[in-house]
């Protein structure tokens, strides 16, 4: 059985309080003998849309639908965190708004689950409604048959909308399922982080100055001793590991503040509201930044904080040389002109932590610090061993992996586009 639950609903006579208690609270249970559609959804959830505009095309039909068991379709405010009732109420209750629902819609909450030991439980969490839309198809015993996380199904909706008709003639029990409580672990973000990391080390803005620093980091072992006689190297020359882990720091530093900045505009701005349009200019930007590097072009964008370190940064000319203090500087740099290229990839996952909480946030930004550190750390000891070899295989690779991530970029870019903005054309290519 699907878990049982208590939600708020708008309480619009003739439509919610079709449902609803006195006080406009939906319980589940209460439609026992009914079929439920459940669509969880949200404001700014673009593909959300479709799944709603698919319920009030079909609304009419499935009440006309002869079985034994009628059927009821209610939308769930998912992103109760940061999308108030109010704004729900707002877009979807107003009979004069293009958006209008004239089915019943109710707002989840933390506390809406009721568990069978007398507690409560958070609804997206047990239902596994992080990722939006999500539709269900309830039967009239309390279990799902049909259930479809797309606005744009490849069937055409042929599938969810024969599960709705079986179960009206109460001849869906062949179709029964359950659902996994979610995985609050969170080790998805976590490797999703990882992965983002791989992407901002080998950026195609940065990685040309890969070989740079290591023929650097090479031509300090090689004056150690001439920098110690001139009395401006005090204590040892860093090892091939230590000096990768001041780059690393310097990286941790960067995103670090790139992470603070955004989570404190988190809560000052609504970033929930803008995450669709923010999506359409992402894919814009990827294809532009893409067309533009396979001209031959590179992104400056962050180059003042280049320019701001190396205020900061000693050569062999000063009085004191300060290797270690270069490299944490470096790392910093390297991770400026990384962003350069994949902002369009870094800010809004980082935005979108923001968005989800703190928890989220915490170890979405520690996969990818955790990866960006360990690359540059394993790619400054390889250095150490493979000495020119591995320099001269930096520098071979530098135009294809700039080609290759332009072209990737803007394939993302191109595909992400007409995903957001023409669900209909790719429903009907799949």
């Amino acid at each position: 059985l699907v878990p049982d639950f208590e939600v708020a609903s708008m309480n619009r006579t003739g439509i919610d309080d079709a449902i609803a208690d006195d006080s406009g609270v939906v319980r589940l249970s209460s439609l026992r003998g009914n079929v439920v559609v459940l669509d969880f959804m949200a404001v700014d959830c673009g593909n959300c849309h479709y799944v709603q505009e698919h319920i009030d095309l079909n609304i009419d039909a499935w009440s006309g639908l002869g079985g034994g068991y009628p059927v009821v379709a209610i939308s769930i405010g998912s992103w109760y965190g940061y999308e108030p009732f109010e704004r729900i109420n707002e877009t979807f209750g107003d009979a004069d708004s293009s958006r209008h629902m004239r089915w019943p819609v109710v707002n989840g909450a933390t506390d809406s689950v009721l568990l069978d030991d007398g507690g409560r439980g958070d609804l997206v969490e047990y239902y596994s409604a992080q990722n939006l839309p999500l539709a269900l198809v309830i039967d009239h015993e309390g279990y799902v048959v049909a259930k479809e996380g797309t606005g744009t199904p490849l069937d055409g909706w042929e599938s969810f909308d024969s599960a709705i008709q079986r179960a009206n003639g109460g001849e869906a029990e062949s179709l029964r399922f359950g659902i996994e409580k979610a995985d609050r672990s969170l080790t998805g973000v976590f490797v999703i982080g990882l992965f983002l990391g791989v992407l901002v080390y080998f950026s195609p803005c940065a990685f040309p100055v890969l070989p740079s620093y290591i023929a650097y980091y090479l031509n300090l072992g090689m004056r150690e001793d001439e920098l110690r006689e001139a009395g401006k190297l005090s204590g040892s020359m860093p090892k091939s590991f230590e000096v990768g882990g001041y780059a690393a720091l310097g990286q941790l530093t960067f995103f670090g503040a790139v992470g603070a900045i955004i989570f404190g505009l988190g809560g000052i701005i609504d970033l929930s509201g803008v995450l669709h349009d923010i999506a359409v200019g992402i894919a814009w930007l990827l294809v532009i930044l893409g067309g533009l590097m396979l001209l031959g072009w590179t992104s400056h964008l962050l180059a003042w904080v280049q320019r701001t370190l190396d205020r900061y940064q000693t050569t062999e000319m000063d009085e004191q040389f300060t290797p270690r203090r270069n490299m944490y500087l470096w790392g910093i740099g390297y991770s400026a002109a990384s962003v350069d290229c994949t902002a369009a990839a870094v800010f809004p996952f980082v935005a979108w932590l923001a968005v989800v909480g703190g928890g989220a946030f915490a170890t979405g930004m520690a996969g990818l610090i955790l990866s960006v550190t360990l690359l540059m750390i394993a790619v400054t000891v390889l250095v150490g061993m493979g000495r020119q070899a591995m320099l001269d295989f930096l520098r071979r690779s530098t135009g294809v992996v700039k080609a290759t991530g332009a072209w990737m970029m803007m394939f993302a870019g191109i595909g992400l586009l007409i995903y957001l903005t023409q669900p209909e054309t790719v429903a009907s290519l799949l």
